[in-house]
């Protein structure tokens, strides 16, 4: 079983009296009910609803682990000191290094949140005999969007990235930053365009590259690798022929979405 040294996460520790009901506050995902060893999926958004920080949150015996994007955990870091006022926590960045096996959860590891085909994670020491590359090729079979890669910082909802799909929204836990929006958007079914992969010959496009139904703009591509990418697309605009840069491109729904997810606004019941 592949495992692999994820470079591009890195780990923030919260501590304190208080470090669970503060991150509750904050996050779209429940932490006050986060048992020591659980993990799950969440973000933290902006007060309109947007995508600012995906993140893993590890209940700890003396408060969280957040598992965040490397580059983006200082700016993290900034935002958390900034929300923190006067609740007793510490936070502080933690140096251990982030490990995933796939396509099972090797024993020691912890089961992904989204979905089991993603296989495990592990906080500290381990051996490698894979590349995050390698990590990256198996989330990108199974269809699974990278926010940190596919969602520049306040510019996504988290449902158009599957959030909601994907164990990394709480709708039942009550307020949280940008939850109004969110909220809105999974009550009303107004989902218009949602991430997913597209399969192709050859390299992947550009970073950005229309994704068009004829004349139509029905997405844009977002990362990806030889033969496949992550796009966000247009679920009104997902059948007949589709193409980017004059090359025929193919939909694929993952396994772990419904085809109720996948379908336009007026076609769900």
């Amino acid at each position: 079983m592949p495992v692999a040294r994820l470079s591009s996460r890195a780990l923030i520790a919260v501590t304190g009296a208080d470090a669970r009901p503060f991150l509750h506050n904050l996050l779209t995902q429940d932490v006050e009910g986060l048992a020591p060893g659980e993990l799950r999926f969440g973000a933290l958004l902006s007060p309109p609803g947007r995508l600012l920080f995906d993140l893993f949150i590890l209940g700890t015996e003396d408060g969280v682990l957040l598992d965040v994007a490397a580059d983006r955990r200082d700016a993290l870091l900034q935002r958390l000191s900034m929300y923190r006022l006067r609740a007793k926590v510490q936070i502080a960045a933690d140096d251990r290094p982030v490990f995933a096996a796939w396509p099972e959860t090797p024993a020691g590891f912890l089961a992904d949140p989204r979905t089991p085909l993603l296989g495990g994670r592990f906080y500290g020491e381990a051996t490698a005999d894979a590349t995050e590359a390698d990590y990256d090729a198996h989330r990108l079979a199974v269809g699974v969007p990278d926010p940190a890669t596919d969602a520049p910082a306040d510019k996504t909802y988290p449902i158009e990235a599957d959030f909601d799909l994907l164990n990394g929204v709480d709708f039942a836990k009550g307020c949280f930053v940008g939850q109004e929006t969110t909220s809105r958007m999974k009550r009303r079914g107004t989902i218009k365009s949602r991430m997913a992969p597209l399969d192709f010959d050859g390299p992947p496009p550009l970073f950005g590259a229309e994704v068009l139904q004829g004349d139509l703009r029905a997405g844009q591509v977002l990362s990806g690798r030889d033969g496949s990418a992550m796009a966000l697309l247009r679920l009104d605009r997902l059948d007949g022929d589709l193409t980017v840069d004059g090359r025929p491109v193919r939909v694929r729904r993952p396994a772990w979405m419904s085809a109720e997810a996948f379908a336009p606004p007026e076609n769900r019941s």
